[in-house]
């Protein structure tokens, strides 16, 4: 039996990227067994002809270099490409109950889904099933059914096109729109609270204005971890001279020092960029305070006579300034510096380089999404673009930073609980059927609907539902009073070992994967956080000859689950251009002429009115909305409350956990630890390596715990702190959330520190 490792922490001094990032990758290919084999896919990864990367949705730069990756993506890759496998013989070894008490990286280590399996209740176990019969099964549940609304149909964002359009199709014709969505979690204020600012749910810029930017702001995105490739962006801007503004609450690491592991000269002299030119120590949940006091500088320079709004642009293309103006000047400095917790002489700083560019583009992630005012919150993101006319432009306009592979194209082609009644009435021309037309659940409302009853079928396309959505201990007993659940995927994750009363696990082809099918070989496209759509080839073989591709798995089950249904599933399960050709015919805009535009070996672009200074509003303007005070979530009044976000690790993607390290914090062979201002730590009379508890601040009655934290001395601002999801997400209530787009507010949770009682291992202290 191996000796459990020792914890620790041990600050990490390096750049980031370079030999460290070199090494891990290697050592990651050589965990999996795939050294060669993942070599060789390396070279195919995010190159024309080759595959995609399994990871984030950062785009393929204008020009490709023979190496496109980066080292999260050579660990996907190696983890969907491992010589580990889980077998009936694996299956037949644990029982379920035994399988939950393993942790979430041992079950990702145990390997590739290998062929169908169903639970059996009286061992305990999963067991193997053939196909027509999981689809039988599958059938028997919907059709069963009181109401095609007690099924929730989830997908993941690495989802293809082809996949999430015909999923939509399905699922509206069997007569719902619940989709619960993997964007619910992350970007969906993205989605819902740009629209009435500027028209569309997107970003709007494309890799070539990195080139033209006089100035880039990065906000609550941790660049490095979440989606590396964005840094080869950065390093060339700092190179050319451009202010790169960093507002987050932790120092992230490679945008502080960054080494490009493809640069010889950089890697053989040890040499780095460095990255931030003005770093913003932001408070968690400070940013609003801090565009209010961008925002305020420019109002103020106004009032002087200077000329620093671009006055044109906002008359011709824009409603809603005066409204704007006034709740601005309104915000005293005193309150936003105390809500920022930054220094009003660095706000009017970073408000002065703002002034001072001509072309402009501020980048966020989840660090502003996920707030109970997030979508509003970006909608003052908008404002401050539009006040010097940042769109429409070179160099200039709004980036978020999306997380997985397809998310966006996900939502592009259908994945919506909210459809427009302009789609519904496409997709009945195109298909011949009423599709319903009220809207469904997203993730809070699904799990709602299981924990009352309502809900009986829960079907997941992808991902791992149960560890990336709230409140744990109440979201496992909720998806344990479903009749059927079903994981659709490549590996075990935890999703399915918190089961309905039937379960099936339906392993699938993996995006590194050929795809063959009695029409030959096909490929499936992907629209990346930048809109652009390119066509991705799988290079190795299957795992297994029992596993089958995304789309046939949903074609079957529409065919299961609609026996008399005139849409033709078995067509589509063979042969992808058709698919692509009915994705045309419903969105004519943006995808006509589809099968001959993806020829193109590095894709197209969807049109992002925008760009053109084309604004898709009810009143056809881009519109300054008003979002009153400085606070984006409910304030709780005890000085012992502290706001927590949770994070994901560098040896993480998502909930995909690959190691328990995390080498740019300094954290290593755990995950149990939470990273405080040293300040904070000694009023509450911790010493570095302290074991906590936390315990959310909530009005249900219901008390949500976490037990042995090790504190870990980081420099945090004062009441803010953060540890990993989703070790952390019970203590995230499903009730606390963005009302307007129910993405939860992960990213300040209200917890005081309370004292523990777990007998947690020691955590060594170095450095």
């Amino acid at each position: 039996m191996s000796k459990e490792k020792q914890s620790e922490f041990k600050p990490y001094h390096h750049p980031a990227g370079g030999w460290g990032a070199a090494g891990a990758t290697a050592k990651v290919l050589m965990e999996q067994s795939v050294l060669v084999k993942g070599s060789r896919g390396l070279l195919a990864m995010n190159q024309p002809g080759g595959f995609k990367c399994p990871s984030c949705a950062f785009p393929d730069p204008d020009h490709r270099k023979t190496l496109e990756f980066c080292e999260n993506g050579a660990k996907a890759l190696a983890h969907e490409a491992t010589k580990a496998r889980v077998t009936r013989e694996f299956f037949e070894k644990y029982t379920v109950t035994e399988l939950m008490q393993k942790s979430d990286y041992w079950l990702e280590m145990q390997g590739r889904l290998t062929e169908p399996m169903q639970y059996d209740a009286t061992t305990d176990k999963y067991v193997p099933i053939a196909w027509d019969d999981a689809f039988a099964m599958i059938g028997r549940h919907l059709q069963a059914l009181e109401s095609p609304h007690q099924a929730e149909f989830y997908t993941s964002g690495r989802t293809a096109n082809e996949t999430a359009f015909l999923y939509s199709i399905f699922i509206r014709e069997f007569g719902t729109n619940n989709f619960p969505d993997c964007s619910n979690m992350c970007h969906e204020p993205t989605s819902r609270g740009l629209p009435p600012s500027i028209g569309i749910g997107k970003g709007t810029i494309v890799m070539a204005d990195f080139e033209h930017a006089e100035a880039i702001f990065v906000v609550g995105q941790n660049t490095g971890t979440n989606s590396p490739r964005m840094m080869t962006n950065l390093v060339d801007a700092r190179k050319r001279g451009v202010p790169i503004i960093l507002i987050n609450p932790m120092p992230e690491r490679a945008l502080i020092r960054f080494t490009e592991p493809q640069d010889v000269l950089q890697m053989s002299t040890f040499g780095s960029t460095p990255i931030s030119s003005e770093f913003v120590h932001v408070r968690i949940g400070g940013d609003l305070a801090i565009f209010k006091g961008m925002m305020k500088v420019l109002f103020e320079a106004e009032a002087r006579g200077e000329d620093v709004l671009d006055t044109a642009f906002i008359q011709e293309h824009t409603a809603g300034i005066d409204a704007l103006r006034d709740d601005v000047m309104g915000c005293s400095w005193a309150d936003i510096t105390r809500i920022s917790g930054v220094s009003e002489e660095q706000i009017r700083k970073i408000g002065e380089i703002y002034k001072n560019s001509k072309a402009t583009i501020i980048c966020y992630g989840m660090g502003l999404t996920q707030h109970q005012e997030g979508s509003r919150l970006l909608q003052q993101v908008a404002n401050i673009l539009l006040l010097r006319g940042n769109f429409g432009k070179p160099g200039a306009g709004i980036a978020p930073i999306r997380g997985h592979s397809n998310v966006q194209g996900d939502r592009t082609v259908g994945i919506d609980e909210k459809p427009t009644q302009l789609y519904l009435d496409r997709v009945r021309d195109a298909f011949g059927f009423e599709p319903p037309r009220e809207h469904g659940h997203h993730v809070v409302e699904a799990l709602e609907a299981m924990e009352s009853g309502t809900a009986k079928v829960f079907i997941g396309l992808g991902g791992n539902f149960i560890h990336a959505v709230p409140d744990t201990p109440r979201s496992y007993a909720a998806m344990s009073k479903l009749n059927l659940t079903v994981g659709i995927a490549t590996k075990l994750n935890r999703g399915h070992l918190v089961h309905g009363k039937d379960a099936l696990i339906l392993p699938v082809v993996a995006r590194s994967e050929i795809i063959r099918t009695e029409a030959g070989e096909q490929f499936i496209t992907i629209e990346d956080a930048m809109a652009n759509v390119t066509a991705s080839r799988g290079v190795f073989e299957p795992v297994s000859e029992h596993v089958l591709p995304e789309t046939e798995i949903v074609c079957r089950m529409a065919m299961a689950a609609l026996p008399h249904s005139r849409t033709p599933w078995a067509q589509y399960m063979v042969d992808y251009t058709p698919i692509r050709d009915k994705i045309a015919e419903v969105y004519p805009e943006i995808y006509a002429d589809f099968s001959e535009k993806i020829k193109n070996p590095h894709g197209f672009h969807l049109d992002i009115p925008p760009r053109r200074r084309v604004w898709k509003t009810p009143n056809g303007k881009a519109n300054f909305l008003v979002l009153p005070g400085l606070e984006v979530d409910v304030p709780v009044n005890d000085t012992a409350m502290l706001r927590l976000a949770t994070i994901r690790s560098h040896d993480q993607y998502n909930t995909t956990i690959y190691s328990n390290n995390d080498r740019y914090r300094g954290v290593y062979n755990t995950r149990l630890v939470i990273f405080m201002n040293k300040e904070d730590m000694a009023e509450r009379g911790l010493e570095n390596g302290a074991v906590i508890g936390l315990e959310t601040y909530s009005e249900d009655g219901v008390r949500r715990y976490v037990d042995g934290l090790s504190v870990i001395a980081y420099p945090m601002p004062r009441g803010s702190i953060a540890g990993y999801y989703p070790e952390l997400n019970p203590l995230l209530p499903l009730d606390y959330f963005d009302e307007i787009s129910g993405t939860p507010a992960a990213k300040s949770i209200p917890v005081k520190v309370v004292e523990s009682v777990a007998s947690a291992p020691p955590l060594k202290i170095a450095g």
